[in-house]
């Protein structure tokens, strides 16, 4: 792997048959297992374990302490913040041991970011651009740009591309205080409002 244009530190343990992409940086006490797949540009900082088969997209950000468990997917430009963590059983059993086929899947789409110390049930799946908050514990699917909070996690808002909290305007209307985005929710989804940026 050393002919591969990205760093890995000495303490950190790489199984075989890992594929990581160009740019990446995987830091000291970190842990990927076999079968991982782990792509171009991704910051896996202190103390992280990449399970084995998980699928880990370009731009990723992982930050100190956080666990990625077998089952689980992270699309593009994901954010996990420290000590994040990621579940794949919903019944454990130290006794009874379930396997690969007893797990359940959890997407993470891209550009979404996780706070610190976040909990992710498994057989969830998490919007793009969502946000996540600290501490939250994610029991339900999580919509496209929303912004959850709690225990378990409810919506609180929604959050523009760049992250920001949106402003509502009007009834279904949002704008970006920041980058001014502007965002329509309209037939129970939440996208961009183009027509009304361009204008």
């Amino acid at each position: 792997m050393n002919d591969k244009n990205y760093y890995i530190h000495d303490t950190s343990i790489i199984d075989d048959n890992v594929e990581i992409g160009d740019g990446t940086s995987i830091w000291c006490f970190s842990h990927v297992r076999s079968g991982a797949r782990i792509g171009k540009d991704c910051h896996i900082a202190q103390n992280v374990y990449v399970d084995k088969d998980v699928r880990i997209g370009d731009g990723v950000k992982l930050e100190n302490n956080v666990s990625v468990f077998e089952c689980v997917t992270l699309e593009d430009f994901v954010f996990c913040g420290p000590s994040c963590v990621f579940t794949n059983d919903l019944t454990p059993r130290a006794r009874y041991k379930k396997g690969t086929k007893g797990y359940k899947q959890t997407i993470v789409h891209h550009d979404a970011t996780i706070g610190a110390n976040a909990t992710i049930v498994c057989g969830n799946e998490i919007g793009e651009y969502a946000t996540i908050g600290a501490g939250a514990v994610v029991t339900k699917d999580v919509s496209a740009h929303a912004l959850m909070l709690g225990v378990p996690a409810e919506q609180k808002g929604w959050v523009c591309e760049c992250g920001q909290v949106l402003k509502r305007t009007s009834s279904n209307h949002y704008c970006c205080p920041d980058c001014q985005r502007k965002y329509i929710y309209k037939d129970k989804k939440f996208t961009e409002d183009t027509e009304e940026t361009e204008s």
